[in-house]
């Protein structure tokens, strides 16, 4: 591929991604995201490990609403953090 054919394509999907930002930002719709390596890196399940659960961790991130999930401190960009889930950064809350 020539220069100028690769950068006129770099160009039409720059200007692609450019234009569907105002789209995304005012539809209101939050794309969920997880970090799958810090989730294996600190053992996350979705589930509590006795009385500890994300919902009493310092390092949890509430959700909107107690039923949309969460984030963590810990798991940048990871916004499907469950209340009831545990991993081994657990760290009571005062």
């Amino acid at each position: 591929m020539k220069a100028s054919t690769q950068r006129r394509q770099f160009l039409k999907v720059g200007s692609a991604a450019l234009a569907m930002i105002p789209v995304v930002a005012f539809t209101n719709h939050a794309f969920a995201a997880t970090n799958a390596a810090m989730r294996t890196a600190l053992k996350y399940q979705p589930k509590p490990l006795a009385e500890k659960n994300c919902g009493n961790c310092l390092q949890f991130v509430p959700g909107a609403s107690a039923k949309v999930p969460g984030g963590c401190k810990i798991m940048p960009g990871d916004t499907e953090i469950s209340a009831t889930g545990y991993c081994t950064a657990w760290a009571k809350k005062a």
